[in-house]
């Protein structure tokens, strides 16, 4: 299954989802079929600060540190799938990097301890 998508700067794109991911957004959007996928409790479109706050919750049951936001996650499991072996193309692709060179930033910042403050587990390499 794959999702459509408008992304940063209205590019285009098309996920692949997993089944755990794909009940979840059909559970947030509920009888939708146009529109926003995630919303507020007010109803209008979640945007960053939004997702910011819902992140909160999750972030405090993980143990993670106070004021984890969703891009330092993001770059976690960047780092976390090239550190665990899956190709490039693949992450790049995830990531809707345009170009690899950006996917490898991630790995090559990790190596300079960026990966062990958000995953909380020392690197093997």
């Amino acid at each position: 299954m794959y999702l459509r998508l408008t992304g940063k700067g209205n590019k285009d794109a098309t996920m692949p989802l997993s089944e755990p991911v794909l009940r979840a957004l059909l559970a947030a959007a509920s009888d939708r079929t146009t529109g926003p996928v995630v919303l507020t409790k007010r109803g209008t479109a979640q945007n960053r600060r939004s997702a910011d706050g819902r992140c909160k919750i999750p972030v405090k049951r993980a143990g993670l540190p106070a004021g984890t936001h969703p891009h330092p996650m993001r770059h976690a499991t960047i780092t976390a799938a090239l550190d665990a072996g899956a190709p490039l193309r693949d992450v790049q692709i995830f990531a809707r990097h345009s170009d690899p060179r950006i996917t490898t930033r991630h790995d090559a910042m990790a190596g300079a301890g960026a990966a062990k403050t958000w995953t909380g587990t020392p690197r093997t390499r």
